[in-house]
């Protein structure tokens, strides 16, 4: 008789190269050879409707054809991912059950098929909704109501952490590709990586100077006349669309009303320092987007005290645990819809902490 580990590991191997192929397989086939034949899958769908704050969320639960008493995730967003299309999140919703665990994608409020409005909106209203969902699926009669956590890639990885520093029935979080500084930080890293990588190292001051002023305007430290005299001095430039900074037209005359002025000073240790739950961080060993050293470093110090948590760096790994030697940081919607996870050692470290942590 098999062994629990044995059974596992067998199922690992599986996942792993299942999760491997599963991308490269429609590239690969070829319609009329007869030797191709379709898999069974193991997965059933049910749909799943949930209410947060003013918006109707509407997600899918993937579970596994038989078994109850299912672990679960819920998928948090990254920021251009808002919906269930995306690449992304395939491999927990047709992998995952494989392994016995049960998985809610949603689309985030103001996308998809959910109503709402993303405008205004903080990273807290945001974690509440994957909140919401996990209570919606709570109630499932094949799901585990004691063993819900979340997963979340990029922003997401900020929100399952504060989801989970929110709702005491989370059983743990998951934060891939996430940096533990605050967005303001993050961004500014990302977008001198971006000048540079498209060649634009002269641009790397100036636009740190006029991102200075306009957070400025939105904290209160600074007028709205000097940001907009910072916006209108570089807005008309080649690389001013790699900033992710509003034009001048475009600054809003009420900081309140600005939804980054919500998320930008967010700090993630102090949510972290309020979660229960084990924790997973991943990240990706060549990430232009995340300061990887700096975020270990801090992780690393806060296990000396929570040491509910693991850190691993994945070499070779981009921001979305894919090998790419050929690095733009390219950020259109036909890149992000198809970006997915293919190091395999993302997933052997997702689902070996899954087996120790979430059963």
């Amino acid at each position: 008789m098999k062994t629990s580990a044995q059974k596992f590991i067998r199922l690992s191997a599986i996942w792993i190269l299942s999760a491997f192929t599963f991308f490269t397989a429609s590239a690969n086939a070829i319609a009329n050879d007869k030797w191709q034949a379709e898999s069974e899958s193991p997965v059933v769908t049910e749909n799943i409707s949930f209410e947060n704050q003013g918006a109707h969320l509407q997600g899918t639960l993937y579970l596994p054809a038989t078994g109850n008493h299912l672990p679960a995730l819920v998928v948090m967003h990254g920021a251009e991912a808002p919906t269930r299309d995306y690449a992304m999140y395939r491999h927990l919703a047709q992998d995952l059950p494989a392994l016995g665990f049960a998985v809610l994608v949603f689309d985030r409020r103001g996308s998809g098929a959910s109503t709402g409005s993303l405008d205004g909106t903080g990273y807290e209203m945001l974690a509440d909704d994957g909140i919401a969902g996990l209570r919606a699926i709570q109630h499932n009669p094949r799901v585990n109501a004691r063993k819900i956590g979340f997963w979340g890639h990029s922003q997401g990885g900020w929100l399952a952490v504060l989801a989970a520093s929110r709702c005491h029935e989370a059983a743990f979080a998951i934060s891939v590709s996430a940096p533990m500084v605050t967005p303001s930080e993050q961004m500014k890293f990302a977008v001198s990586n971006t000048l540079k990588l498209h060649g634009q190292q002269d641009a790397v001051i100036p636009a740190a100077e006029a991102r200075d002023r306009w957070e400025g305007f939105l904290r209160g430290t600074n007028s709205r006349e000097l940001a907009v005299a910072a916006l209108t001095a570089v807005e008309h430039l080649s690389w001013f669309s790699s900033t992710f900074m509003p034009s001048a037209e475009d600054l809003v005359t009420d900081p309140l009303q600005s939804t980054w002025r919500k998320q930008m000073d967010l700090d993630p240790v102090v949510a972290f320092k309020q979660v229960k739950a084990p924790m997973l961080f991943l990240y990706g060993g060549a990430d232009p987007w995340v300061p990887v050293d700096a975020s270990r470093k801090k992780l690393n110090e806060l296990a000396l005290t929570h040491p509910g948590i693991e850190v691993h760096v994945i070499d070779g790994a981009d921001h979305a645990m894919e090998f790419n030697s050929h690095e733009m940081m390219n950020v259109d919607k036909p890149a992000i819809l198809a970006a997915h996870p293919e190091a395999p050692r993302y997933f052997f470290l997702l689902a070996n902490w899954l087996n120790q942590h979430a059963r």
